[in-house]
């Protein structure tokens, strides 16, 4: 292994043990939420994560459960995700002046999921860009996840109103600085996922392609499309040689990505072959809910209620083409 290897795995190990150790959320002595304690932790050379909960939306975590980052590339920052909030997004702007002064070049958001836009307000003054797909269907879908995001978190989300990225990303091959960086698109988690490659630090930021210790979440998946990208994406990983994936949600996966992409590639290929033989049975929604998710699934972040999400999403359509047959 060359010594550059040795330096991204160190830094590698030493942010999942640092991110372990990473508190929840401040409020006042009143209960109101102040703090998300963002932490930058060094991934890689001049990468950080700032790493969200691994868990479901829900108050205690402000909303938080999407991994940011951001890269300072000698000529500038290129931020990924602005996470779920008006309030996150400042703080993780004010996060990244912390650890360096360069000016911000790109925003990216990797997916139309709302914790990959909602800070966009707090960037108003950078370009945010997205695919162009995530850019209509942010516009399309941004009120209705405000109601759920406001619902489910409250005060967290006081003044966030959603502002999709307001330039479309151009997939391709351009260097920044010091960094070789690739956007490419994907599809199969949404109609529109974005990949940020860095050639140069050896990292994939795989947006939410990938969940790692976590369900994964379907409310616009198509699970043939999704398992094809995921080959593609392992592909990607062997052809650049990169030792770092970082997945929407769950920790980075320090070993290129492997571990990540199989246990999605599992779930997506169980959770298939469970409705496709749920629906040949006749099998009702309420009994399919009511089955019990087996190991190592029952034991991942979000069971079982994302499962059953998943199952609503997704049932009905092997219901009908059972029907059909």
């Amino acid at each position: 292994m060359s010594r550059p290897q040795r330096l991204l795995l160190a830094l590698a190990a030493s942010a999942c043990a640092a991110l372990a150790a990473t508190g929840a959320p401040a409020q006042s002595a009143q209960g109101t939420p102040s703090d998300y304690r963002l932490a930058p932790q060094r991934i890689a050379p001049d990468t950080w994560l700032i790493a969200g909960e691994n868990a479901d939306f829900a108050p205690a975590n402000g909303c938080n459960i999407i991994n940011t980052a951001f890269i300072d590339t000698g000529d500038g920052v290129v931020v990924v995700n602005t996470g779920p909030s008006l309030r996150y997004g400042q703080q993780q702007r004010r996060a990244i002046a912390a650890a360096t002064a360069a000016p911000v070049r790109q925003v990216l958001n990797l997916n139309l999921h709302p914790d990959h836009f909602f800070g966009n307000q707090a960037w108003s003054d950078a370009p945010t860009q997205a695919l162009p797909g995530t850019i209509a269907g942010a516009a399309r879908e941004g009120e209705a996840y405000a109601d759920n995001l406001y619902r489910l978190c409250g005060a967290w989300l006081a003044g966030t109103t959603p502002a999709p990225a307001g330039l479309p990303a151009q997939p391709g091959r351009f260097r920044l600085g010091t960094h070789e960086l690739e956007l490419l698109r994907f599809d199969g988690h949404t109609g529109d996922d974005l990949v940020l490659v860095d050639h140069s630090a050896g990292v994939i930021f795989a947006g939410g392609l990938v969940f790692h210790q976590r369900a994964p979440t379907t409310p616009h998946a198509d699970l043939p499309r999704w398992l094809a990208s995921l080959d593609r994406l392992e592909a990607l990983q062997r052809r650049s040689g990169a030792r770092v994936l970082v997945p929407s949600h769950g920790p980075l996966d320090a070993d290129g990505g492997a571990e990540a992409i199989g246990q999605t590639r599992a779930y997506l290929r169980w959770l298939d072959t469970r409705m496709r033989e749920a629906a040949a049975a006749g099998t009702d929604l309420a009994e399919l809910i009511a089955q019990p998710v087996p190991a190592p699934f029952a034991g991942w972040a979000a069971m079982p209620q994302e499962y059953v999400r998943n199952l609503t999403h997704l049932y009905p359509a092997y219901e009908r083409a059972a029907l059909a047959d």
